[in-house]
């Protein structure tokens, strides 16, 4: 098999059955939108007009009034933040993430401060911003969040992800109430969401993309939201977000996967469950191995593979198993997030043709090396 342009450079072959993550590169983008970007690459152009232009052609797929390009999700959390915390006020703007003297505490729950690959405290502390946790762990009720707010809140920030805890949070409607009573914006982080246009049109304030993980786009992200606070968060372009910048080709990258994205509809889709069957019954067929289908965490039309190991019966622990499956000749990346339960699980929407039949074939020499 031809070597892929990364082996080349003397790095291992992956096959990513972990998911859209940054650790592996996030996503495969199209040849086509590619091609979109080498064009971009090799032209000048005015950048904030470019950036204009392309804020209106990302608010012509979410619907919303006003959106704003960032180098990434992550990127878009700190400007959001510095938006709310300065309001766009240029001695503020300049100012940042000095917010000394500001109203800069944003109101999250305690079971959406997650680590996402950095920790999302990080970059709200990069836009001048400092986290103030609502409710336990496992459990959050509206009263601890309206006693929350002070004169020192600049904001509430809602997370839509499968890192947050599912159970006993308050819903995005007590978000959104709190905040419209306060008169406070509302952020939602909604990076690897795959609905456009829900988040922008629910009533908040500023909602956050990732261009790169649901829309397939070279490293991207955007904001969209209400026309004032996306003002503001443009005003942060000669603060602290000339360190976040987007290069033009990546800009027009991102604008070619929404159009892509959009045209592709519902044929877009990923697969349903029962394009795992096969897979999950070769993988059953492996001694010490059992597979079933699951759904996302955080209830999306995503279906997986999980895979529980019966370490007596394989004579090898699940992370044993997973170490082998990353450290072969072939670097074989799973979920990992529930191996403390003897489970991993197996993402399908990264794969390319072929590699699941490679993953159950490793599967089955790591389970016959393990009876020697």
């Amino acid at each position: 098999m031809e070597q892929n342009i990364y082996q080349q450079l003397g790095l291992k072959r992956v096959i990513n059955a972990c998911g859209k993550m940054t650790i592996l590169g996030v996503s495969s983008v199209d040849p086509e939108v590619m091609q979109a970007v080498a064009r971009a690459a090799s032209a000048f152009v005015e950048i904030d007009k470019l950036t204009d232009a392309a804020g209106e052609q990302v608010s012509h797929h979410t619907g919303t009034e006003a959106s704003y390009v960032t180098s990434c999700a992550s990127a878009g959390i700190a400007i959001a933040v510095a938006a709310a915390v300065t309001r766009g006020d240029p001695a503020k703007v300049a100012q940042m993430p000095d917010s000394s003297g500001m109203a800069n505490e944003i109101l999250i729950l305690r079971g959406h401060n997650v680590d996402y690959g950095a920790q999302i405290g990080s970059a709200v502390r990069l836009g001048g911003g400092r986290l103030v946790e609502v409710g336990a762990s496992n459990l959050a009720v509206r009263w601890q969040l309206e006693s929350a707010v002070t004169p020192n809140t600049a904001a509430l920030i809602y997370v839509k992800s499968h890192h947050c805890v599912q159970k006993g949070m308050l819903s995005f409607d007590d978000f959104l109430e709190a905040a419209r009573s306060r008169g406070l914006p509302l952020i939602v982080d909604a990076a690897a969401e795959e609905d456009l246009q829900r988040w922008g049109n629910s009533g908040a304030d500023m909602v956050i993309f990732s261009g790169a993980k649901a829309f397939n786009a070279p490293t991207s992200g955007f904001i969209t939201g209400k026309t004032r606070w996306i003002a503001a968060c443009k005003a942060q372009h000669t603060g602290i977000a000339r360190a976040m910048k987007i290069g033009k080709e990546n800009i027009v990258g991102l604008i070619y996967a929404l159009d892509r994205y959009a045209a592709a509809g519902a044929a877009g889709a990923a697969d349903g469950p029962e394009s795992l069957r096969t897979a999950v019954e070769a993988i059953s067929a492996i001694r010490g191995l059992r597979a079933d289908i699951e759904q996302d965490e955080a209830g999306r039309a995503i279906w997986r593979i999980r895979v529980t190991v019966d370490e007596k019966a394989l004579g090898m622990s699940v992370r044993d198993v997973e170490e082998q499956l990353r450290g072969g000749e072939i670097a074989i990346y799973t979920r990992r997030y529930q191996l403390h339960q003897g489970v991993f699980s197996l993402d399908p929407r990264t794969l390319a043709a072929g590699e699941m039949a490679l993953i159950v074939a490793r599967l089955q020499d790591i389970a016959d090396h393990a009876a020697d």
